[in-house]
Formats: structure tokens, sequence, C-alpha cells
């Protein structure tokens, strides 16, 4: 019988893994459900003391890449190794060395919180359960209630106290925020922000932007299952301010504004009916506002923007798609 893809597939021997090196890596990891290809051949590198926001709209490969990693879902094609183990059949070796905070949850509803705390965290020692106590307290959850009382948010804080207990080099997020209130999330961010401080490797899924804004160092940005950008979050605010966003009123006349507005420290300018974005070669935008100015002919835009653009509408006006 022949073996798995994943059992004959073995990381780059230049970038052999080191048992313990805390680094998450792909290398043209690929998955397919029938005749649609959820995640075409990807390849990335995490390392260590950095939380990695992992971007994209619904169906973009988002939990398919993270289920991968962690062996509940087996690729065709390519490989990959967590916390310096190969991923190989069911990932159980590389389960034993993170922690892991799926998208959907299904719990127990006859446990008590701190049952389920105890059951999440079997066979990881009695210091993870009691720093997952501890922290579910700090969140206020009704630990001697019975999970099935829970609102989702409350399931959410309880899974993620179970993710953020076990002293592990290596932890995968799939939303864990989902239907937190304001202060639940703070809670969260600041508990993201002190673990990628001690060094530990954080991939983090999100649809709440203005939060992947305030905990990532790293984005990475997917798209039809395509790696559609990998950048810092300094990258990314540079790019911002690189973007001036003008728009017109339905009636105004700018035929042909693309090629006018072709002009030295522009590199490159997309039209969207009466909304047109300019991207510069300068964060300075001042030398080609005075251009614009200076162009004959051209109707008064009702708005011009520039510096202002959410992570959301960044992706958008930069690759054409939405981030989630």
């Amino acid at each position: 019988m022949g073996r798995t893809s994943t059992e004959t597939a073995s990381p780059d021997p230049t970038h052999a893994p080191v048992p313990g090196d805390r680094r998450i890596v792909a290398r043209g990891v690929t998955r397919r459900f029938g005749p649609k290809t959820a995640l075409h051949p990807l390849t990335l590198e995490i390392g260590p003391g950095v939380v990695t926001g992992l971007l994209g709209p619904n169906g973009s490969g988002k939990s398919t890449f993270m289920r991968i990693l962690t062996g509940l879902v087996r690729p065709d094609a390519g490989s990959a190794a967590v916390d310096g183990v190969p991923l190989r059949g069911d990932g159980t070796a590389i389960r034993r060395r993170i922690t892991y905070s799926p998208g959907e949850l299904h719990l127990y509803g006859e446990m008590r919180g701190a049952e389920h705390l105890t059951w999440f965290l079997r066979g990881r020692g009695a210091a993870a359960r009691a720093r997952a106590l501890g922290m579910a307290g700090e969140m206020g959850l009704p630990l001697e209630r019975r999970v099935r009382g829970y609102s989702h948010g409350m399931k959410r804080q309880l899974v993620f106290a179970a993710a953020m207990a076990p002293d592990v080099g290596v932890r995968i997020l799939d939303e864990p925020t989902d239907g937190l209130d304001p202060s639940a999330r703070s809670i969260v961010l600041e508990q993201l922000r002190a673990d990628a401080a001690r060094g530990t490797t954080i991939l983090l899924s999100s649809h709440h932007l203005d939060e992947v804004d305030l905990v990532c160092n790293r984005l990475v940005f997917l798209n039809e299952g395509r790696l559609v950008a990998d950048e810092t979050m300094a990258d990314v605010r540079e790019r911002s301010s690189r973007i001036v966003i003008f728009t017109w009123g339905p009636d105004a006349d700018i035929s042909g504004i693309e090629n006018r507005l072709e002009v030295h420290g522009v590199d490159s300018v997309r039209r969207e009916g009466a909304r047109v974005t300019v991207s510069l070669t300068s964060a300075d935008p001042r030398a080609f506002l005075a251009r614009f100015a200076a162009l004959e002919g051209l109707p008064a835009p009702a708005s011009i923007e520039h510096g202002l653009l959410s992570l959301k509408e960044l992706y958008r006006e930069l690759y054409g798609v939405e981030a989630c």
C-alpha cells in the first residue's frame, strides 16, 4: 500500500527542524477537497517571539492551514514542521508540543467549567491546570456552572484559558476572540502580547482587524487559498501612508483620470467608479498634491483622504479583495 504524502514528505534538509525551535515551517503545503483547491502550495516560516496574524475572507484557507499544522487535516503535498517536529501521520507528536484553539467550538455541555478545563488539559500537568483555572477566574467565568449554560463568548474564553495555560513554544489560535465583549477581548490581547514577549510563537487568525492591528507584529494574508501578502505591521503602516484616495461626485466627468494622474511620484493608479486610489512612491503626499492641483480641466473631488485607511480598507485598495 502506498504511503500518504505526509509520511513521504520531509522538510527541506537545508532547513532541518531542531526539536524545541519554536518555529512553524511550511514548504509547499497544499490541500484539495475534491475538485476544489483549498490551499495552493504555501511556503511560510514563522519564528518565536512574534504574534503572526493570519488574515483573509471566509474560504481563504486560513483554518485549513491551521488544521494541517496540527495534523487534523492531511496535506495533499508539501511538508511542515512545528516546534522542530516534522508533520507525520496524524500529527500527534506535534499536538503534544503545542496548543491549538479551534475556530469551531464543540464542548461537553454536561461538564462544569472547571471539569472541562481538567479534561482539556489531561496529560498537561497540574501547573497547567492551575494556570487555566486562574486565568478563567480572572475573566470572570463561572467555573462551577455546567458548560451548556455558557454563552458563546464564555465558551470561547474557556477554550482560550486552556490553550494559554500549558508551557509550550507554539500556540495556534483560530478566532480566539470571536464572540467576546470588548473587556474580555482586551484581556485576551494582553495575554497574547505577554506570551509572545516570553518567546512563544503565536499564529493567530482573526476577523477583528482592529485587534490584529494592536497585537500582531506580522501579517500573512490569504485569498482563495493563495498567499497574497506577507508583511510586518511596520510595512503595512508605511504602505498606508503612501496611499491617497480621491472621491468625485456621481456627475463628475473624470474620463481618462488614470492617465492624467500618472505623474512623477506615482507608483500606480486604480479607479473604481468615482473613487480613485493612488499609490505614491513616498509617504509625503505634498509634491503629488501640488501637481494634482495644477492639472487643468479636472473637476474638484468631493474628498481627498491620506493615511486614514483601516487594515481592511488597505487590503481592498492594494489587492482588490476583502481582508475578512
